[in-house]
């Protein structure tokens, strides 16, 4: 993912570089966070209103395709 994109963003001056959603302070950790804990988006969202359901659900496609591509890229030839 790129350090500034639509998705994530990341400066020296927010939050210390810390990747975050852009447009605001929240992490995006703090998001995989509240997943791995058994939380829903809804909660997330709810904690943090500056963060929209739009940017949530890019980032975890994003990321999505960014697994799918690494594992595609090392799968190994079967024959």
């Amino acid at each position: 993912m790129l350090k500034h994109s639509p998705i994530i963003s990341a400066s020296p001056e927010i939050m210390g570089g810390t990747p975050v959603f852009p447009g605001t302070r929240v992490p995006v950790q703090t998001l995989l966070d509240y997943l791995k804990a058994g939380e829903s988006i809804d909660d997330f969202l709810d904690g943090f209103p500056t963060v929209t359901r739009e940017q949530v659900i890019a980032l975890l496609e994003e990321a999505e395709k960014q697994l799918v591509n690494m594992v595609a890229q090392h799968e190994s030839p079967v024959g």
